[in-house]
């Protein structure tokens, strides 16, 4: 008999198996059955701690934040377009990290209080600089909705690391620019649009994040000089 002992079973191992798991088999493979066999357990012994995978969702969701935000501090000199620039470029990389990490990081309650103090600062800095509390949360909330359904549709079209050679076969038949073109001639427009949706996803992210926070700025009032940093 093994006398060997293993780590205690608690919410922080769970979520952390879950994890690693979630990066071989994606989103839809991730049962509670399977991340019990990955952690030698019976699957009852989760519900101990998780009462259904929602919860699980959550914590893992949790566990993210809390890697992507360890050792990040906001820098006090930042302008709220900065600020914003830095948090969903950091969110993007960080939900890049996992497979379907965007489809995991959507819809899920934070379990802890880890994520308010850069909430805190980063709505001082907007409402210091002319938001509303009000207005400073929809413009976080836009840009953060933004980023996350970005990385859906991105995380959606290209392989993740990992994926299986009939995964990622079939991905790149999703995304043959050129069959989409021959299939849409009749609409030429249309047609050279798909160079653009499926290619760069850097360049589009960017794009589509300073087109935000421009919009945030006139919609609010609270561009000026400042904007020069959403380039």
């Amino acid at each position: 008999m093994s006398t060997e002992r293993r780590a205690p079973l608690d919410r922080h191992r769970v979520a952390d198996t879950a994890l690693r798991l979630l990066n071989e088999v994606g989103l839809d493979g991730l049962t509670l059955r399977a991340i019990a066999k990955e952690l030698d357990v019976k699957a009852p012994a989760l519900y101990w701690h998780f009462k259904d995978k929602q919860a699980l969702l959550d914590e893992m969701a949790s566990e993210m934040y809390r890697r992507m935000a360890a050792g990040a501090e906001p820098d006090p000199a930042d302008t709220w377009q900065e600020r914003l620039l830095k948090t969903n470029r950091g969110l993007r990389a960080a939900l890049l990290g996992y497979r379907d990490g965007a489809k995991v990081f959507s819809g899920t309650r934070f379990t802890g209080i880890d994520h308010a103090p850069a909430l805190e600062a980063n709505l001082r800095l907007l409402t210091d600089s002319g938001f509303t509390l009000a207005q400073a949360v929809d413009a976080g909330r836009t840009a953060n909705s933004f980023t996350i359904g970005f990385v859906v549709e991105e995380q959606g079209m290209r392989p993740f690391r990992g994926e299986g050679e009939g995964e990622v076969q079939e991905r790149m038949r999703r995304v043959d620019v050129g069959e989409r073109a021959r299939r849409m001639a009749g609409f030429p427009l249309a047609a050279a649009a798909g160079e653009l949706l499926f290619d760069d996803y850097d360049r589009q992210f960017e794009e589509g994040l300073a087109v935000v926070i421009a919009g945030i700025g006139a919609r609010y009032g609270t561009g000026g000089p400042a904007d020069r940093h959403t380039g």
